[in-house]
């Protein structure tokens, strides 16, 4: 089977067994064949959580949750020396960090040193404890969630830290149409006489690097390329495309906004079959890797614009070249 058919299959059965969450499916395939990370934020009950079990399921990979509470260590997910009297020394015992797939639940309810720790194993791909440094899997994807609704007893991640995510997706109520085969499905799931339903031919991780290969290796014209450039460009020297972009922004993207965009634009045409990267490509994944990289004004907040405005005004105002 070729690496394109094995992703495929992936993701039918991810749309399968995750219903009226398409936008939040592909996002977790863009994030695992552009190697990052996922800021999800939904409201309870959207089958975050089961997107990215789903997932696990369906790759040669494991999967571990992490429940972030205001109490949590950094030791709690990153792993610990652990003292051995019988030998006298110390032993390191690896926390849930060392899976290829983790779950970040509702990583703004954790004070900032486990913030800290989850942020910096997700740039670095190791940890330290100690003097000794540990690698992490080669195949590791972090999908953080947060809450909209509740802000009480929370600690707001810092833009330095959200810079470090990906994509910022986020992801509503399904429809009704998708609420019944919701019930259909959940009533399937709860009956023991049925088997439950398995991917029958879960992908490899090889199948997974080849992909990302594939993927950073798709044609993109220099007329593309300088269109992601312009975009990043068009938060920072605001003037030039406007006279009201300077009064809604404070500051503009980084350089990993323009990266992330680049690699998630790779995905997302590889995705869906095509061997070149294309303006469309770009404007589909824009508003997931600007979202939380762009910081507003007090008087854009107080005008009523968001992020997701602001973005639709960076694609009308920045020709596709």
């Amino acid at each position: 089977m070729s690496t394109k058919a094995a992703i495929d299959n992936l993701r039918t059965w991810l749309d399968s067994q995750i219903i009226g969450q398409p936008h939040l499916n592909d996002r977790l395939l863009i994030a695992l064949i552009a190697d990052g990370h996922l800021l999800v934020e939904g409201a309870p009950g959207l089958a975050k959580t089961k997107a990215i079990k789903t997932l696990s399921e369906g790759i040669e990979g494991d999967f571990h949750r992490v429940q972030f509470t205001p109490d949590l260590l950094p030791s709690d997910v990153t792993g610990t020396d652990i003292y051995r009297p019988e030998q006298g020394t110390f032993e390191f015992q690896a926390g849930p960090i060392f899976h290829n797939l983790v779950l970040a639940d509702e990583i703004n309810r954790a004070p900032a040193k486990v913030q800290s720790a989850l942020l910096e194993a997700m740039g670095e791909r190791q940890i330290s404890v100690g003097k000794a440094t540990y690698k992490l899997p080669e195949l590791f994807l972090v999908m953080a969630t947060q809450n909209p609704i509740e802000q009480e007893g929370t600690y707001p991640l810092p833009e330095a830290q959200l810079d470090r995510f990906l994509m910022h997706v986020e992801v509503d109520f399904p429809d009704a149409d998708a609420e019944r085969q919701i019930l259909h499905l959940s009533r399937r799931e709860a009956s023991q006489s049925r088997p439950k339903d398995t991917m029958a031919e879960p992908v490899n991780q090889t199948a997974i690097f080849a992909a990302r290969e594939e993927a950073l290796s798709l044609h993109m014209a220099e007329p593309v390329e300088t269109y992601i450039v312009q975009l990043t460009d068009a938060t920072r020297n605001r003037s030039h495309y406007g006279s009201d972009l300077p009064r809604w922004l404070d500051f503009g993207v980084s350089p990993r906004a323009t990266i992330s965009l680049d690699r998630c634009s790779r995905a997302h045409a590889w995705l869906n079959g095509k061997d070149y990267v294309s303006p469309e490509d770009v404007r589909a994944v824009i508003h997931d890797v600007y979202r939380h990289r762009l910081i507003l004004s007090f008087e854009a907040e107080a005008n009523g614009q968001t992020a997701n405005k602001i973005v639709d005004e960076l694609i009308n105002r920045v020709p596709a070249v």
